[in-house]
């Protein structure tokens, strides 16, 4: 059994079947960039500026979900009055949100 010419010649002229075959998974990399990737170092960034702009008296949510007052800072720390008299220490980065003033009374 020989093959017949017209299989022969199919399988020469496969550069193109091969680029139209990797097309959907290259889009699927752009999407998953735009979809994921780039809001994500977005939300990266601007929390990195929040944490780096922490003043004294600014009022924050924890990552733990504890709302207090910034009462001391460090380069990598930061103290938080939880209530009055009880002051935690913990990571600049687990300060989630900084609140408006007056949210906490």
């Amino acid at each position: 059994m020989l093959i017949s010419p017209a299989y022969a010649q199919a399988a020469a002229g496969g550069t193109e079947s091969t680029l139209l075959g990797m097309l959907p998974l290259v889009l699927m990399f752009v999407v998953l960039y735009f979809v994921m990737i780039r809001p994500q170092l977005k939300r990266q960034k601007e929390h990195k500026a929040m944490v780096e702009a922490l003043a004294k008296g600014d009022e924050v949510v924890t990552a733990g979900g504890f709302l207090g007052k910034v009462s001391k800072l460090g380069e990598t720390y930061v103290g938080v009055e939880l209530a009055d008299g009880l002051e935690v220490q913990m990571q600049r980065s687990a300060v989630v949100q900084v609140l408006p003033k007056g949210t906490i009374k």
